[in-house]
């Protein structure tokens, strides 16, 4: 929905024109100063700037026409599919104050409701009905699930909507209550430091005009150099000091008159509050089913009766007003601060990021009895009053929408992506409760690593093997049992019901890895060769990418949309070394109907297979958008099976009769290059099969061109050559060749989806097929890794070494590598190719350690109980960044031994543990004597445990100085983010043995994987916007999009980070028109959405602060856009680190900035950092080395030191030469600025007594003796 009231707030804008005009907020409002690169498409890529560059094609935006005012008109006169057309409806608020809402016929009843509870004149109202008056004077009463086209038409205006009073009930007035106290607090407005920067500027732009100082403001130096120097002492300045709450009340908490009495009841009575006003009058207040009014109660007897006809209102807020001035005043200046917010910082994130820092030195804890109260009821993300949500009835619903115009697909999206939000939001909250031991299992005789768990209609399991039980008994011989699978389906009729469901719920795909079946290639050998530490630790893992596997091909299945095929709903939580895995509950299956309806698939690992025609056709239909091969498979009778999914999944016919697809382990074939023991679920991704299918059927549409040239010239030589008689022959031989040709054509372009790839090639699964037929589908899957490793894999490197990709850090590499469709795991042959660039170096050594030391932690944590977790964390830091010795005593060789024999005696103890890490679940029956786990661990033994996972897992040695390379912020930052620690932020003296202490870990938070759907529509727009953008076509670049930001708009919220995307891009594109005010406006909605979506310290973050110091300088504003430069250099080395090219570029920037103010002094300083930093990093012969020595030229010419000029120059010449030819135009370019400033050079020489130049040059080489690098 979109709406704007009349003081120009709104919640959602249907289109960018609407949503530029969100708010008429002190939004900074100046021209973008974007640098352009020689290729747009770099620029959009990277989103960095490169000033030097700029300096050549700067002007280029003079040329392009004035675009905005034609692109308004043609956005107006189009109908797009993302445009809605809005209608102006008045709302008659309780007061009498009158609102506008733009509205669709599309919008809904709740989403008018949700823009009046955002909107500031309305946002204490909360329990009201809705009318709607006609244009022909009737009058409709509107219900929450109506669509407001399903009652008026509002097109035919004369519409308008009156807020009318509703009666409260038991759990609308305390929702009302809740309400009431949010609003009391600014903690939930989220403001950016931006937005404070702009409005500090415009406060002393107006204090100067007032006073009529004229001055031009002073500069401060920046201290961006400051932050490289001392990252860790800058940790400090990430956060912001939370807003000052304006204290409204004392305190308003329930009565201890509650519950009411039953005579009370009966009149009417629902609850009591007792308030305390800031003058220090005490109330009692009554809340009814009609109003709120302060009663005549005293301190200890309960007195209903209205102490003063005047002291009643329908809210609570009104109320307050009445009966305590200063709770009016300061209620208005909330009321002020959020409204002088921009219109983002007020919506609230669905998925916010976790942050790795808290405040430092930690704020006081004070007394609130409100929070208090809050917290007494351990709800876990369930509703406190009322039925629970139907999770997977909601979301395929939401999924049966029907889709085929462009407003169903976008009401559609938005359902599905709200609904799978709220049960992520659910999810994690109930996976704490099951960790925390608050919720009790569904099968508790089972062994505790196999509980399942069920709260507030989600299915809750831990990432458990069956294998770790096999091996278990293996090494102890104690249980004739065969392990978790037979207890599953033994211990009870009801777990017999659920084992069904819970093969893909409890180890996700655990049963298939029982004991009862094979669970690598060569089983047997790897039994022999392998230690049972080793085949734990490889079980583990299994069991940790079995889950990762699931969320991918149930993604995979919800985005190839097929009608009759539905997926659960499913989130993966990491939490205290645990992994949950949480699932809607399929229909049926705890109530034990249907437990026999297993319609497509196996449970026993293939040795029975069912299989059912009308299954089957779904499944091949989403098979061929998968490239997945419909294939024939033996089970273990040696009947034929013709599948077109893997054998281990399960089509599972619902309660409610709809078709289930679950365990959708391996949606994309084995990788062919991962075939040995361990590496069962070492599947490609899905963007390699795309790009693998990509690069195929263009291959063969050249190969098809190639034979139509030659199919051409045979038939033209056929027709010269044919003699009298036969030319309508030869006629017809070549109409025959041209349909062949189109043919040919024609299947070239259908070759992208007949590439398909079976996907139980090089698994224990028996194929059916011929021999011939097996080789062909395994070698069509060994070229797919083959493409991998000798196509992508070198062409992902040679793009990190030009800078063509250039991640910053550890989440940054593993989003590039997985957009590149590499798998971590391949991150070791990353590192080997790219060892001659420091800071990819660095960067592929410290993700691997962090990866690998998650590892370890994650078993620390699980055996670690509540009260030891802060020095078992702070601990396990010192011993990662620090030198530290075991404080228990003497120090083991290896964490994983360690653990062997105290696994063995719980198991004679018939304790049932068989993983590693669960003796914690006992530990809340007794108190364990010996001493805890972390006390036995030393960093010796640490980094043998990380250097020997990073060996097996990545086949990568860790150099020897590696204990050395991860004492950086940037390291511990990635560290903390990946396993979910909160540290305070605070100076860590990292050369120190012990630089953490007890108290610097905060907390620990859940980190969530999730398949919250993403609008692939506006996905597409983007994609062709960002294409034509590159083109120069401005104007069907920003209708794309804009189309693109108004789907997102309505189905995301404005909270998403493709949301932020749209708006960078469409800076760019109106900074290119010369709208340099829509596109500061832009850019500042993408800074604020990546500060709340993506976290303060991403590099999308930082490159954000750094556009909009672009921005602010381009208008003049120097000393604005070096405050903002000075955020950008501070996220850049808590993320990056100091060492990396694009703190290089943005000291050429900020370099840039102090020259144009005439600070050249300043401008070399920074410059000859970033001269340092790239030969250091890149090398001397780097395009970037080039910019320096061209930016170093550009300053010398502003001094008039024209032979330094040249000398410079002279290298950026050569550099281009080598790296790009004579006949590039950047070559060119920098030929002619040589000659520039050779002719100056000489025009100087005459026109001054050589012995003044002498002077002037020894001033300038006086500055630079400190610099060698810039002198020549």
């Amino acid at each position: 929905m979109a709406g704007k009231s009349n003081k120009g707030r709104n919640k959602k804008g249907s289109n960018n024109r609407n949503a530029s005009t969100v708010s008429n907020q002190p939004e900074p409002v100046v021209p973008s100063d974007v640098p352009a690169k020689d290729n747009v498409e770099d620029t959009l890529e990277s989103s960095k700037a490169d000033p030097v560059e700029l300096s050549a094609a700067g002007d280029s935006s003079s040329a392009i026409p004035e675009v905005k005012e034609n692109e308004a008109g043609k956005e107006e006169s189009q109908s797009n599919q993302g445009d809605l057309h809005l209608y102006a409806v008045p709302v008659k608020t309780y007061t009498g104050e009158k609102l506008e809402l733009q509205l669709n016929p599309g919008d809904s009843v709740m989403d008018i409701r949700q823009f009046l509870l955002d909107a500031s004149e309305t946002c204490f109202v909360t329990c009201y009905g809705l009318l709607l008056h006609t244009k022909d004077g009737s009058t409709h009463h509107l219900e929450d699930y109506n669509e407001i086209s399903e009652v008026a038409d509002i097109t035919t205006g004369g519409c308008s909507l009156e807020m009318v009073p509703a009666l409260y009930d038991d759990r609308s007035i305390r929702a009302h209550v809740l309400r009431t106290r949010e609003l009391l607090s600014l903690s939930n407005l989220h403001a950016s430091l931006s937005t404070s920067l702009a409005l500090q500027n415009e406060t002393a732009q107006d204090k100067a005009a007032n006073s009529g100082d004229t001055l031009k403001p002073v500069v401060p130096e920046l201290d961006g150099l400051g932050y490289m120097e001392d990252v860790s002492g800058s940790l400090g300045n990430l956060l912001s000091s939370p807003l000052k709450d304006i204290k409204c009340v004392e305190s308003i908490v329930f009565s201890s008159f509650n519950p009411p009495p039953s005579y009370r009841r009966l009149v009417g009575d629902l609850i009591y509050l007792d308030v305390l006003t800031l003058e220090g009058n005490k109330f009692c207040i009554t809340g009814s089913t009609k109003v709120f009014y302060v009663n005549s109660s005293s301190a200890n007897i309960l007195d209903p009766v209205p102490s003063k006809a005047t002291f009643e209102a329908s809210t609570l807020v009104v109320l307050l007003q009445k009966i305590s001035p200063k709770f009016k005043k300061a209620f208005r200046e909330i009321y002020e601060s959020r409204a002088a917010a921009h219109p983002f910082e007020n919506v609230q994130s669905l998925l916010p990021p976790n942050s790795w820092l808290g405040l430092h030195p930690i704020p006081d804890h004070r007394r609130d009895a409100s929070r208090a109260e809050n917290a007494l009821t351990l709800l876990y993300g369930s509703e406190p009053i009322g039925m629970q949500r139907d999770w997977n009835e909601e979301l395929q619903s939401c999924r049966e929408f029907p889709h085929t115009s462009p407003q169903e697909r976008i009401l559609r999206d938005r359902a599905l992506y709200k609904v799978t939000s709220d049960f992520v939001d659910a999810a994690i909250n109930g996976a704490v409760g099951v960790i925390s031991g608050c919720i009790p299992p569904i099968n508790p005789t089972d062994p505790e690593c196999f509980h399942m768990y069920v709260h507030n209609n989600i299915f809750f399991s831990f990432a458990v093997d069956s294998d770790l039980e096999k091996l278990s008994k293996k090494r102890t011989d104690a249980s004739p049992k065969a392990g978790g699978t037979s207890t599953r389906q033994n211990s009870s009729a009801k777990a017999a019901s659920i084992s069904l469901h819970g093969d893909s719920l409890v180890p996700n795909g655990g049963k298939d890895d029982g004991p009862s079946s094979e669970n690598f290639i060569n089983s047997a050998e790897v039994t022999q060769d392998v230690s049972p530490e080793a085949e734990l630790t490889e079980n583990e893992q299994a069991t940790y990418a079995s889950a990762n596997n699931d969320l991918k091909g149930t993604k995979a299945y919800q985005e190839a949309d097929v009608p009759g095929i539905y997926n659960l709903a499913l989130a993966i939580i990491d939490y205290r070394g645990h992994r949950v895995v949480a699932q809607s509950v399929l229909p049926g299956i705890l109530q034990g109907d249907k437990s026999d309806s297993l319609l497509y698939g196996s449970v026993d690992n293939g040795k029975k297979i069912c299989w059912n025609e009308d299954f089957h056709s779904k499944v091949s239909e989403a098979a061929k958008r998968l490239h997945l091969k419909e294939h024939s498979v033996l089970d273990g009778s040696g009947n034929v099976f013709k599948l077109a999914a893997p054998v281990e999944c399960k089509g599972i016919l619902g309660g409610d009769d709809r078709h289930y697809l679950l365990d959708l382990l391996r949606v994309t074939p084995r990788d062919a290059n991962y075939t040995g023991p361990g590496s069962r679920f070492c599947i490609l991704r899905p963007e390699l099969i795309t790009a693998f299918c990509q690069a195929q059927a263009a291959e063969t549409s050249k190969s098809k061109e190639a034979n139509s040239q030659g199919a051409d010239n045979t038939a033209t030589d056929s027709q010269n050559a044919t003699e009298t008689g036969m030319l309508d022959l030869a006629n017809k031989e070549k109409t025959d060749d041209v349909k062949e040709l189109a043919a040919a054509a024609a299947e070239a372009s259908d070759r992208y989806e007949e590439i398909v790839f079976n996907p139980n090639v090089f698994t224990e699964f028996k194929l059916a097929g011929s021999p011939e037929e097996i080789a062909a589908d395994e070698d069509n899957v060994r070229k797919v890794g083959l493409f991998l490793t000798n196509v992508v894999l070198q062409k992902f490197i040679q793009d990190l070494c030009t800078l063509e990709v250039s991640p910053m850090d550890g989440q940054t590499l593993t989003e590039a590598l997985h957009a590149h469709g590499i798998n971590v795991r391949y991150i070791g042959k990353v590192a080997t190719g790219t060892k001659h660039l420091p800071h990819l170096w660095d960067l592929c050594n410290n993700e691997i350690v962090v990866r690998s030391a998650k590892h370890v932690i994650k078993d620390l944590l699980r055996d670690t109980e509540d009260h030891d977790l802060a020095p078992a964390v702070s601990h396990f830091l010192n011993c990662l960044f620090g030198n530290c010795q075991a404080p228990g005593g003497k120090a083991i060789a290896s964490t994983t031994q360690s653990k062997t024999p105290k696994k063995e005696n719980t198991e004679h103890l018939g304790l049932g543990k068989h993983s590693k890490g669960q003796a914690r679940w006992k530990g809340r029956a007794y108190l364990r004597k010996n001493q805890p786990s972390y006390m036995s661990m030393s960093s010796e033994a640490l980094w043998s445990d990380i250097q020997e996972f990073a060996s097996i897992k990545y086949e990568f040695e860790l150099p020897e100085d590696a204990r050395s390379r991860v004492k950086e912020v940037s390291v511990i930052r990635n560290f903390c983010q990946k396993v979910g620690i909160i540290i305070a932020a605070r100076k860590y003296d990292l050369n120190s043995t012990a630089p953490f202490q007890t108290s610097d870990v905060l907390d620990l938070c859940p980190v969530i994987k999730h398949s919250v759907p993403s609008c692939s529509e506006a996905k597409e727009l983007v994609e062709t916007g960002k294409l034509h953008l590159a083109e120069g076509m401005l104007s069907e670049a920003y209708t794309l999009f804009s189309e693109a930001f108004s789907i997102l708009q309505q189905v995301t919220g404005p909270m998403h980070r493709e949301v932020a995307n749209c708006c960078r891009y469409l800076a760019m594109v109106l900074y290119h028109a010369g709208d340099m005010a829509g596109a500061i406006i832009q850019q500042h909605k993408e800074l604020i959405i990546n500060e709340r979506c993506l976290g303060l310290d991403h590099p999308d973050t930082a490159h954000s602060y750094g556009n909009m110091a672009l921005f602010y300088h381009g208008l003049n504003q120097t000393e604005l856009a070096l405050r903002h430069m000075s955020r950008a250099l501070l996220l850049l080395s808590l993320s990056s680190g100091p060492d990396h090219p694009d703190v290089a570029a943005t000291f050429i920037n900020v370099a840039m900035m102090y020259q144009d103010i005439g600070k050249m002094n300043i401008a070399l300083r920074y410059l000859q950092e970033a001269l340092k930093k790239n030969e250091r990093l890149l090398g001397v012969e780097h395009i970037q080395t080039a910019v320096c020595y061209h930016a170093l030229a550009i300053a010398f010419n502003c001094m008039g030191a024209f032979k330094l000029s040249h000398q410079h120059e002279k290298k950026t010449y050569d550099i281009l030469v080598k790296q790009l030819g004579d006949d590039d135009s950047r070559t060119k370019d920098s030929q002619n600025w040589m000659n520039t400033f050779k002719m100056r050079e000489l025009q100087v020489l005459h026109s001054f007594p050589l012995s003044s130049w002498n002077h002037v040059s020894d001033m300038r080489l006086l500055y630079l003796q400190s610099y060698p690098l810039m002198c020549f």
